[in-house]
Formats: structure tokens, C-alpha cells, sequence
């Protein structure tokens, strides 16, 4: 079993030093700025909907107290 496990984990190891291609760091820069501006939007467009349905659940339930 132990044979094997190690078999497994030096054929892991090749594949990913010899047969993956790598994006280059400008490339990884990139893509980690895009992502970042997208969730710092959807973050933003997430705190907007929730405040308008806060506003309209409270008023409701005003409407509804009284």
C-alpha cells in the first residue's frame, strides 16, 4: 500500500512540474486585480439590496404595528 501511495504522489509530482502549463505573474496579476474590483462590486451591489429590503421590511412591519 505504502508502494503505491508513493508511486501515486511522484506521478502527481511529474504531472505538475513537467505537463502543467503555468500562467505567467503577469497574467496571475491580472486576473487577481479583476477578480478583486468584481467582488468589491458585487460586495457593494449585495449591501445595496440588502438596505432597500431592510427599508421596505421595516416600513411594513410599521405599517403593520400600527
Amino acid at each position: 500500500m505504502f508502494k503505491s501511495l508513493m508511486e501515486y504522489v511522484k506521478g502527481a509530482y511529474n504531472e505538475l512540474v513537467n505537463h502543467v502549463v503555468w500562467p505567467k505573474w503577469d497574467e496571475v496579476y491580472k486576473m487577481t486585480i479583476v477578480v478583486a474590483v468584481f467582488s468589491a462590486i458585487f460586495s457593494i451591489f449585495i449591501a445595496v439590496v440588502d438596505y432597500i429590503f431592510r427599508t421596505i421590511l421595516q416600513a411594513y412591519y410599521k405599517l403593520i404595528k400600527s
